[in-house]
Formats: structure tokens, sequence, C-alpha cells
């Protein structure tokens, strides 16, 4: 699947979109298109089948419009895609009721993130190195930033904070994202595909000899899992290293 790129529009027409800042009145009947609709189609069908499958064309086709219509509401798809990015941003809930101190907010963030990555696999294939700076992206940083104020980390540190766990979340979910669209792909369970494979690793190497440390722990995961990989263990692991990191330089700071 081909990577997208925010930021990559007109600035200041990607501003107006995510804003909503409203065109001039026009006269004559009131128009059967909104460029709210128009995101909101691009984000179902990105959904169900991809960044890939996005287009212009595609997007009129689904609202039964002539797809030159489209453009009097979005400039293009690189603007098109920095809403499509801020309005599922807006679905991410903050952890300020959440209760069990910043550990648990961290965690609900952490969480909340890879939930919508789920939601919404094509947000994998985004590059928001350069974020749309709309409502939503500013709610979710001032809101992951409350979850660590006030603990005693410098303003540096509680960037930094956000920035791991959240990055984390993005990266584990792509792993986990990947594993089952390779299940779609090709038919096969981990479990079956295992099946096949290991009869075929045993005429290679014979018992592990060459190989016996991967070969012992490999095979102790693979029981465990039932599978090469095991997304979601890796990160409830790795979440709850991570928090620990996080308490050491909190517990530093006291």
């Amino acid at each position: 699947m081909t990577t997208e790129y925010s930021g990559g529009g007109d600035p200041r027409r990607s501003l107006e979109l995510l804003w909503g800042v409203p065109d001039r009145p026009k006269r004559g009947p009131k128009p059967k298109l909104s460029a709210e609709r128009i995101v909101r189609t691009a984000i179902a069908l990105a959904d169900a089948e991809g960044l890939d499958a996005l287009s212009m064309r595609r997007i009129a086709d689904e609202l039964g419009v002539a797809p030159m219509s489209i453009y009097t509401y979005v400039p293009g798809k690189a603007e098109l895609i920095d809403v499509m990015l801020d309005r599922a941003m807006a679905e991410l809930t903050p952890a300020d009721g959440v209760p069990g101190g910043w550990r648990a907010r961290l965690e609900h963030i952490a969480r909340d993130n890879w939930d919508l990555y789920h939601r919404h696999p094509w947000l994998l294939h985004v590059a928001a190195v350069r974020p749309p700076m709309g409502p939503a992206v500013f709610a979710k940083y001032e809101a992951e930033l409350r979850a660590v104020d006030g603990i005693g980390l410098t303003d540096l540190e509680m960037d930094s904070v956000v920035a791991l766990v959240t990055g984390f979340a993005e990266s584990s979910a792509r792993v986990s994202v990947n594993a089952a669209e390779a299940e779609r792909r090709s038919g096969m369970t981990d479990a079956q595909w295992w099946e096949a494979l290991a009869p075929l690793l045993e005429e290679i190497d014979t018992g592990g000899q060459d190989h016996p440390l991967s070969s012992r722990v490999g095979t102790a995961a693979g029981m465990e899992h039932n599978a090469a990989v095991a997304p979601a263990h890796a990160f409830e692991f790795g979440l709850a290293r991570i928090l620990d990191g996080i308490e050491v330089l909190v517990a530093s700071r006291a």
C-alpha cells in the first residue's frame, strides 16, 4: 500500500477545511454537498478498502455526483487526507477522568490509540511527520500532556513521554494490523502456516542443532502464542515496561 504524507497540500486550504472556515455565501439553492460529508465518505471508503482506493473520482461515485463537483469543496487529495486524519483523531477520549494517577492515564492513552489504529488501519499509511494543525490534533496533544502534567517532569520530558507512549502504540498496532492482513491475503492462520513450515525447517536444521538458542526460545514462544508473532502480547508487555521506565524517571524527580 502506498504511503501518503500529511501536510502535502496547500496550507491555507488545509487549515480552512480543518477549522471549518465557511465559503462566501452564494445565491441559489442550498448545495447538496459539504466538505464534511465528503470527508466522512472518504473515511468510510478508506476504512473499507484502504487508502489506495481513495480518489476524488471514487468519492464522487460514492456520493452520486460528478467528480468536478468535489473540487468545489476540497481542492485535492492531499488536503482531504489532512482533514481525514484530524477527524479520526477526534474519536480519542481524554484520560482526565481515569483513576489511578499518571500511569493509568498513560495506559488509557496507549490503549485508545491502539484501538483507533485498528478501527482505521489506513492511518498507519499516513506519515504524519507534519501533522495537520486541526482542532482534534491540538485537542489530542493537549489531553495527552495533561496526563503527565504536575508529576515533576520538565516540559521537554512531558513531550518526550507522550511521544514515547503514542509512538509505541502506533508501531505495535502496525504489527497487529499487518498480521491480520497477512492472514486475510494468504487465507491461512498463523497456526496453519506454521504447521506447513515446521517439517521443512526440521529438514534444514534438524533438532535445532545449528541454532539451539533460537530453536528453544522460538519453540517456547510459538507454543505459548500459537503463532509466529503475538502483537497483542507484545503490546501489553512493552507498554508495561515503558511505564516502568517512566516511573523510574518520575521517582527520580521526587
